[in-house]
């Protein structure tokens, strides 16, 4: 493990401190049986740490949601957020209070970076009372503006009932296609996991953060892509939502091989 902190040139003159604190985070990781090793890197801290991850390809970088100038719950200066979006690994953010991992929420639609997260999760070293819920979150329906008449001239309009009847079976092809990502999803995870399936329909973000505060979830796994802007809801911005408003820590799944 890498303990890495970059400083800009204005606090040169603070070199020692930073190197005791680095030395000392080393030690404590140290007491854990870690191989922990201090660096430090001259420059903006999201650049140096997408740059050190280039570098070295780490299997999973660890920052923190707020730095020291922090305020209102933003993070500092989006180093949290720009490590996010832009390293070629997985990140995990953490977020305070830090009260060990007894519940974790596994995010799906199925696509490669969702695959990648399940697989990365599988490896993960989880507790093993920790309950683990896997959530697929379906799409809003549809909002639709039914014309009364049933024709004009030679065209055919739809009535109100037929269209319902193709809404309600849209949607429990939906709700049958979403089941069964869910089910596959837990049987990709490792055996013995307490596990859980939640289906939901709606704003993807909205969802998943209510269902972070109604369970105290303490960590999101996501992957950091979804299946398209047409065919998915879990992209780019969603991620930095859960990133931002979720309240818990978030990992961040990306470029790991799927088998």
């Amino acid at each position: 493990m890498t303990v890495l902190r970059a400083f800009a040139p204005s606090q040169a003159a603070d070199l020692l401190p930073l190197e005791q604190a680095l030395n000392q985070t080393c030690i404590r990781l140290r007491e854990k049986g870690l191989q922990a090793r201090p660096e430090l890197r001259l420059g903006s801290p999201a650049e140096k740490l997408v740059e050190y991850a280039e570098e070295h390809k780490p299997d999973l970088i660890v920052v923190g949601a707020k730095g020291l100038r922090a305020t209102f719950g933003i993070l500092l200066g989006g180093v949290a957020q720009q490590v996010v979006e832009y390293a070629c690994c997985p990140v995990l953010v953490v977020r305070a209070p830090y009260q060990d991992l007894h519940s974790l929420l596994l995010v799906t639609d199925g696509s490669p970076s969702s695959q990648q997260a399940v697989q990365y999760l599988a490896l993960f070293p989880l507790p093993v009372e920790a309950k683990v819920y896997v959530m697929h979150v379906l799409p809003p329906p549809p909002i639709h503006m039914v014309l009364e008449n049933t024709q004009f001239g030679s065209m055919q309009v739809a009535t109100p009932e037929s269209v319902m009847e193709m809404e309600t079976a849209l949607r429990q092809k939906e709700e049958r296609e979403g089941q069964a990502l869910l089910d596959e999803t837990i049987n990709s995870l490792p055996p013995g996991l307490a596990v859980g399936s939640i289906l939901k329909r709606g704003d993807a973000a909205t969802e998943i953060i209510d269902f972070v505060k109604e369970k105290k979830i303490d960590l999101i796994v996501t992957g950091s892509r979804g299946l398209g802007q047409i065919r998915s809801w879990l992209m780019g911005s969603v991620s930095r939502k859960l990133v931002h408003y979720s309240g818990c820590s978030v990992l961040v799944v990306r470029n790991v091989p799927v088998p």
